[in-house]
């Protein structure tokens, strides 16, 4: 029967990031973005009932059966750490596997800009880093905690659901605390941060609006809390951290944003026009007094992008922006950049005045 430690190996030694593995069908295997039938042969209910208990603590599987999903992690010696998701469809178990890389990579081997390493350094305030699922949001977020912990003696305190990435103490003292096994939930983690004598709070999972109103009140007591988002693009989180809040409420959540708000790094992932896998694609916005003062009078999406696009000084990008630059660097390919630019003909626009080609 298969075990959890064979499809562990088989996605190492077919360098995947991810595995699914439902009923009837073969698992598949995603590449560099592309999912792929894998060359494993399907397999029945019953043993992949197997594998979800193999994976399960008693916390998780009681989780799992009053909700029909959950999320763990999970470390091999000698393989490494992964990421899992157990849950039902059509009635039967389901797991998708990531592969987390182990330990935290440098913020200048990630080839993002360098206004993440920038946001990193601030001594308190939010910062919020943005993005689809498998944008690579995650090991950003990682290579920031691993910054601050490298640079100077203060207390880490991370909130994760669940803990991907193990930080040892370096500089920092660096407190990871996983929901369900740690503390109840992000919200009462949130709430008792203050008790822990926390500088620093990261939040791996901020997709509520209570969790948000907690975070900004966290940031406004002179805290720096770094906190992850599913949101599309900077513009996107700013909308969704607004108005999720009840109506009454939105008004007080534009000024305080307005007030904490140290940045905003929004990443997608581009193919590389050598092939070699894929580069972060980071569009980002940060607190100048005029973005704070946009943000608290409620300015619309036009503004904010505006500021954007001329904030470089600051360390600001949209989304085409940084695809220019990593267009005219050589790095991705006229082809996939018009594909992903938000605004192709102005993207390509920009392509022929800057001499760069020829287009028809």
């Amino acid at each position: 029967m298969t075990q959890v430690v064979d499809l562990l190996q088989y996605l190492l030694e077919e360098r995947g990031s991810d595995l699914l593995v439902k009923v009837a069908s073969p698992p598949a295997i995603r590449r560099n973005g592309k999912l792929e039938r894998s060359t494993l042969d399907p397999l029945e209910p019953t043993e992949i009932e197997a594998l979800a208990a193999e994976l399960l603590t008693p916390i998780k599987a009681a989780e799992f059966t009053d909700t029909g999903e959950t999320d763990l992690a999970h470390s091999v010696p000698g393989l490494g750490r992964f990421r899992v998701n157990v849950y039902r469809q059509r009635g039967s178990v389901s797991l998708a596997i990531r592969r987390v890389v182990p330990g935290a990579p440098a913020i200048a081997d990630l080839g993002v800009p360098g206004v993440v390493g920038d946001l990193a350094a601030q001594r308190d305030g939010l910062v919020i880093v943005s993005g689809p699922a498998a944008s690579g949001k995650t090991t950003t977020a990682a290579a920031m905690i691993d910054h601050i912990n490298a640079s100077e003696p203060r207390h880490i305190v991370t909130i994760e659901d669940p803990i991907e990435v193990l930080h040892a103490d370096r500089a920092a003292l660096v407190s990871q605390r996983e929901v369900g096994a740690d503390t109840a939930d992000t919200i009462d983690a949130l709430r008792r941060v203050a008790r822990q004598d926390a500088d620093v709070i990261y939040i791996s999972d901020m997709n509520d609006p209570e969790v948000v109103a907690e975070a900004l009140g966290v940031a406004a007591a002179g805290r720096l809390v770094l906190g992850v988002m599913d949101t599309l693009s900077v513009i996107d989180t700013l909308s969704w951290i607004v108005e999720r809040q009840p109506p009454h409420a939105q008004e007080h959540t534009r000024h305080l944003l307005a007030r904490v708000l140290r940045g905003i790094v929004c990443q997608r992932l581009v193919e590389r026009a050598d092939g070699r896998g894929r580069v972060a694609l980071v569009e980002s916005l940060t607190g100048t007094p005029k973005v704070r003062d946009a943000i608290a009078g409620g300015s619309d999406a036009a503004v904010l992008e505006r500021l954007m696009t001329e904030g470089d000084y600051h360390g600001m990008a949209t989304f085409d922006q940084a695809l220019f630059r990593l267009f005219s660097e050589d790095v991705v390919a006229l082809e996939e950049a018009l594909t992903r630019a938000a605004h192709p003909e102005d993207f390509r626009i920009a392509v022929q005045q800057a001499g760069l080609a020829t287009l028809h």
